[in-house]
């Protein structure tokens, strides 16, 4: 294996070392109106020094009557330097696939900026497929330039293998702050080809590798190599608290039950979570639980995953990216070596890829902002309008996996909005592709059930009890009063607990209503 040695730069190409600027020269090659495909993923991998100078070029021809404005593709959500700095300065025209800087949905919110809200499966073969249009400029860090041009990843791979082959242009941040133990880790298949000529993928384990631990590229699309030293930013996560507990706890009872019955090995089947602090919940009853030599074929990399594979009841996982609180982060970079035995990082249209989590027969774990008593939920949008973050890879999961799982408390803003309504305000998973709901209060387990009988259980096992007798005499009703009996509902009362809190600031009805 070539080593990336750790000195003052890592650029060890002596071709390429020519093309090494300052972030402010390569910031200039990037013009208004072009569509810029950036790395990064949760906090993770993305370019640190070039769009904070970008963000000052957008500012100044702003203040002077110019409009600059550029297109924001990324693998996920990425940090302040990025999609912060460009938020702030109005620099973004249209972002994909998914965001979570505060800036940035207050402006999408305010419909000041477009969003498009994307499978993450989906965007390199929408980009590849030329859907998207041009794209022009790959802004991608690495963690080196070897002596014959291939790249070393950094935290996160995400969609950085598409952007580098489909952009005219390629600009390259070399931080040296990310681990020189990195290299190794990845796995990079350059075996995917367009229909109607690609062949099935060779992943049969999610500790396989089948590719390449290198990002390639034409050295003729390198326009600039920026030298940066600069963290990821990453947030801390929340102990868990005693909701979480609990929805751990069914979660973790259901899951020995279906061993019990057969359905799954001893060890479970590859463990897929998504972010957050109920998801790292789960995750840290399963170090205290009863199963051993676990997997994960997931997207994200959370404590929860560190914290199994230091006890050695999680052997192996495969993602995208790493998404660490700073203190597991400090530990992990300082022992990656070790973990570089026991992870591999995967371009995420590999990571989320529809045949394989089908083939492996994943775990989906997702949270969720609302469901509805049919089984329908709303992971991405606020009374209906108002985007959060995005739907991100939980949809490429709970369709593909083997079980689909969604998680949420009963309540939020203080009990003054049910997590359970008569019907989701915004659907980004239907009824179909949900097999368990679970709040602190229990678990509906949906398999099998027609949707009256899906109604009745998650108004039984997930309502809190201050809304579960609005919601059963709301079904009642709907069974008597509606169009037709197979999903009953009434139309006119449907989304009327929505339209009370944005009126009231809750969804109870005051006394006498």
């Amino acid at each position: 294996m070539a080593t990336a040695a750790s000195t003052t730069s890592r650029v060890l190409n002596s071709s390429l070392a020519q093309k090494i600027t300052g972030a402010s020269e390569a910031a200039a090659l990037i013009k208004s109106g072009e569509q810029v495909g950036m790395s990064g993923f949760t906090g993770s991998g993305y370019p640190k020094a070039v769009p904070i100078e970008l963000a000052g070029r957008i500012s100044e021809a702003n203040f002077r009557g110019r409009k600059f404005r550029v297109g924001v593709f990324t693998g996920a959500s990425t940090g302040p330097e990025l999609d912060g700095a460009l938020a702030m300065a109005d620099g973004i025209n249209l972002r994909l696939p998914y965001q979570s800087d505060p800036e940035t949905r207050k402006r999408i919110n305010a419909g000041e900026m477009d969003y498009m809200d994307i499978h993450l499966s989906h965007v390199a073969q929408f980009v590849e497929y030329g859907f998207l249009g041009k794209l022009d400029v790959a802004l991608i860090e690495v963690t080196a330039v070897l002596e014959d041009g291939r790249l070393v990843p950094s935290s996160s791979i995400g969609n950085n293998k598409t952007w580098i082959e489909q952009a005219d242009r390629v600009i390259l941040e070399v931080n040296d702050w990310q681990p020189a133990e990195l290299e190794g880790m990845h796995d990079l298949y350059y075996g995917l080809q367009p229909p109607p000529h690609r062949q099935p993928i060779p992943l049969v384990h999610p500790g396989q590798r089948i590719g390449t631990p290198y990002l390639e590229v034409r050295p003729e699309k390198v326009v600039a190599i920026v030298p940066t030293n600069a963290p990821d930013r990453n947030s801390a996560f929340k102990s868990p608290d005693e909701t979480s507990r609990r929805i751990a706890g069914h979660i973790l009872e259901f899951l020995n039950w279906e061993v019990q019955k057969g359905r799954m090995p001893s060890n479970l089947l590859p463990l897929q979570s998504g972010v957050g602090n109920i998801a790292n919940a789960v995750l840290f009853g399963l170090e205290e639980g009863r199963f051993e030599g676990m997997t994960a074929y997931t997207e994200v990399i959370q404590d929860g995953m560190i914290r199994l594979l230091k006890s050695g009841k999680l052997t192996c996982v495969s993602a995208t990216a790493f998404s660490l609180s700073p203190e597991v982060l400090s530990e992990v970079n300082r022992d990656m070596a070790d973990y570089r035995k026991r992870i591999v990082l995967r371009s995420q249209e590999i990571s989320n890829h529809p045949e394989i989590i089908r083939r492996l027969g994943v775990i989906a774990m997702n949270g969720m902002i609302e469901a509805d008593i049919n089984g329908n939920v709303n992971s991405t949008h606020v009374m209906g309008s108002r985007i959060q973050n995005g739907i991100g890879g939980s949809g490429d999961f709970a369709r593909n996996g083997y079980l689909s799982i969604f998680m949420a408390p009963s309540t939020a803003q203080g009990g003054t909005i049910s997590t359970i309504v008569p019907m989701v305000s915004h659907v980004d998973h239907t009824e179909h592709d949900v097999q368990v709901i679970v709040t602190e209060h229990g678990l509906a387990d949906l398999r099998g059930l027609s949707p009256r009988q899906r109604a009745r259980l998650i108004i039984e096992k997930c309502s809190s009890p201050q809304y579960k007798a609005l919601l059963t005499d709301y079904l009642d009703r709907s069974e008597k009063l509606s169009y037709g009996k197979h999903t009953p509902h009434l139309l006119s009362e449907a989304l009327s607990w929505h339209n009370r809190y944005l009126r009231s600031g809750k969804m109870r009805p005051a006394d006498g209503d």
